[in-house]
């Protein structure tokens, strides 16, 4: 890294590095359920989980960035914690859209 600072995230690396892990296993499953023409109801159901899992990830990272980024940045000065806001704003209004 070249700069000092370190992501919000990075005390809890492994489990987002886990749960990411786990939620590529449930998409190689989602591969195979299709490939063996499973019930559509069936696939669904583990699209609907999957997608749960991503935003239980997405919330996580959103909450460390709020909590850490946001406010080292707003301690640095009003210019840059407005910036740290707009972009968390835009990164929520994406997770909103998706």
């Amino acid at each position: 890294m070249t700069d000092e600072h370190q992501h919000g995230y990075i005390h809890r690396k492994d489990d987002y590095l886990k749960r990411l892990k786990r939620i590529e296993g449930q998409a190689r499953g989602l591969q195979r359920m299709v490939e063996e023409e499973k019930y559509c109801i069936d696939i669904l159901t583990q699209v609907s989980a999957m997608t749960k899992a991503l935003q239980a990830v997405s919330l996580g990272l959103l909450e460390e960035h709020m909590s850490h980024c946001v406010i080292d940045a707003a301690r640095e000065g009003d210019e840059q914690g407005q910036a740290k806001i707009r972009e968390a704003t835009e990164a929520i209004a994406r997770l909103v859209r998706s």
